[in-house]
């Protein structure tokens, strides 16, 4: 009789729900972490949970927020 042997990690992913099976370009970190937000997004946009065009209103403003703190930070430190 023929052992299946199984893959450990294989099983640890089966059962968090997440796939790590590969089939093209591995994905650097930030760019798997924009898809699997932006997939969270549209999930709780579809049930009613959130609203998209507020939630990327909301993110464009903070994203400007931040990005004019920092380029005043750089100034006072140019100072």
């Amino acid at each position: 009789m023929d052992e299946k042997r199984h893959d450990p990690t294989a099983r640890d992913n089966v059962k968090s729900g997440v796939s790590r099976k590969i089939t093209g370009k591995e994905l650097e970190p930030q760019e798997e972490l924009r898809v699997q937000i932006s997939t969270l997004v549209e999930i709780l946009d579809r049930k009613g949970i959130l609203n998209k065009k507020e939630y990327q209103r909301t993110v464009s403003m903070r994203l400007h927020e931040t990005s004019k703190a920092l380029a005043f930070e750089g100034i006072k430190e140019e100072l």
